[in-house]
């Protein structure tokens, strides 16, 4: 008897749903025909952590365009541009600017190990 129950009760919520608007295949064709639109941008400069990025990015339609930069561990500073849509696919253009270093200090060897 629960079973049957059930069943009308499911078969209720989908008849009413269609019936005030629910029906999500109108709702997928709006999404697809829309026109995304958006921009962003952030960054960090952390003098503690040493911890330097940035990044934006737009997108007008299926044209999307951005940046992004960071400080790598050996100094240098890794540049990327990038830019996507439907007819060129993805691109990106990497620049790397500056000379590797490795920091001076302690090292690992001459460091007591515990265990």
């Amino acid at each position: 008897m629960f079973k049957i129950i059930a069943l009308v009760a499911c078969l209720a919520v989908v008849a009413s749903a269609r019936y005030y608007g629910g029906d999500h295949g109108h709702h997928h064709e709006e999404y697809h025909h829309s026109h995304p639109k958006y921009k962003f941008e952030y960054g960090v400069k952390d003098g503690h952590t040493h911890d330097h990025k940035s990044a934006w990015e737009t997108r007008d339609g299926d044209v999307v365009k951005g940046q992004y930069t960071l400080e790598e561990a050996d100094g240098t500073h890794r540049v990327v541009d990038y830019s996507s849509d439907h007819k060129g696919g993805f691109q990106a253009h990497v620049q790397r600017n500056g000379h590797a270093h490795h920091p001076h200090g302690e090292s690992y060897v001459k460091i007591d190990q515990h265990y």
